[in-house]
C-alpha cells in the first residue's frame, strides 16, 4: 500500500499567513518532513503521534543532502503513510519542491502541491514594499543567487537592463559584488534598494538605502541571511507603507478543527 505525500507551503514565516488547506493536511499528518525556518508554531498544529524528520539547510552548508530527502519521502509514502513535506514559502518558488514531485511522480506516488505565500512577494508586503506598483514598477523578477553547483555564475549586469522590481532570495553573501554589477551594467546607483531579514516574523528587519550603499547599510546594521535583496523604486514606499501586523497566532485565528474546510 501507498501513501501520499504533500509538499505544503508553509509562507514567508509569520504562522497564520499559513493556509487552511496546509494547516488541514498538518493536523492530519503522520509524518511530516520540515525545513529550518519553518515556523515552531506551525509544528505544533501536527497531531502528537506524528513523527518530525528535521531536513532543514543552513547557508553552505547542506547536512541532508536532496537525493536523500527525496528517498525519505519515498520510503515513509511507501509504508502507507500520509507525509507532508512542509516548506518555508511556496514549494516550487526555489524551494526544489519540483525536483521532490518528479522523484515521486517516476515511482507514481501520488502527491499534491499546496501552494504557499513567496516570501518574494508576501515578505515584501510585510516589510511595506509592493512588489508591483503603477507609477514604478509594472513587473517583477524573482531571482536566486545561489545556484546549483556546477553552474555558471550569474552576469548580473544583465538584470541591469530589466524594467520593474528585482527580487534577489538566497544573495546577501552576494549583495556587494550583486550591487556592484548592477552599477557596472547601467543601473542608476540612486536606484531605491531594501534588504528584508525574517520577513514578516516579530522580529523582523528592514534595512533601506540605494544600489550603491546598501551593502554598507546592511554590514553596518549587521543584517544577515536569511533575507530578501529588492531593488527598485518600489523599494522606497517602505516608509510611508510598512504596517504592524495585528495577529501572529495560529490560535487567535483557528480554535478548532471545526472551523477549517473539510
Amino acid at each position: 500500500m501507498k501513501g501520499k505525500v504533500w509538499l505544503v507551503g508553509a509562507g514567508p514565516g509569520d504562522p497564520t499567513l499559513l493556509t487552511v488547506k496546509a494547516l488541514y493536511c498538518i493536523r492530519k499528518a503522520e509524518v511530516i518532513v520540515y525545513d529550518r525556518l519553518v515556523s515552531k508554531e506551525i509544528l505544533q498544529e501536527a497531531p502528537d503521534n506524528c513523527r518530525m524528520v528535521n531536513v532543514g539547510k543552513l547557508p553552505n552548508f547542506h547536512p541532508i543532502p536532496q537525493d536523500d530527502i527525496n528517498d525519505c519521502l519515498i520510503q515513509f509514502a511507501r509504508q502507507g503513510l500520509n507525509v507532508v513535506r512542509l516548506k518555508g514559502g511556496d514549494p516550487y518558488v526555489f524551494g526544489r519542491g519540483g525536483e521532490e514531485a518528479e522523484a515521486l511522480a517516476e515511482l507514481g506516488i501520488e502527491f499534491e502541491v499546496i501552494p504557499g505565500i513567496s516570501s518574494a512577494i508576501g515578505g515584501l508586503a510585510y516589510a511595506g514594499i509592493p512588489v508591483t506598483h503603477r507609477d514604478c514598477a509594472s513587473s517583477f523578477h524573482v531571482v536566486t543567487g545561489h545556484l546549483k553547483q556546477g553552474k555558471d555564475p550569474l552576469d548580473w549586469t544583465q538584470f541591469s537592463k530589466l524594467d520593474g522590481t528585482l527580487v534577489i532570495l538566497m544573495g546577501m553573501s552576494q549583495i556587494k559584488h550583486i550591487c556592484q554589477q548592477l552599477i557596472d551594467g547601467g543601473k542608476s546607483s540612486n536606484t531605491p534598494a531594501a534588504v528584508v531579514r525574517y520577513a514578516s516574523r516579530e522580529n523582523q528587519q528592514v534595512v533601506t538605502g540605494t544600489v550603491a550603499d546598501i551593502a554598507r547599510r546592511v554590514e553596518e546594521a549587521k543584517v544577515t541571511s536569511p533575507a530578501l535583496i529588492v531593488i527598485g523604486g518600489v523599494a522606497a514606499k517602505h516608509t510611508t507603507l510598512s504596517f504592524q501586523a495585528t495577529c501572529r497566532h495560529i490560535g487567535e485565528l483557528v480554535e478548532s478543527e471545526s472551523d477549517l474546510i473539510k
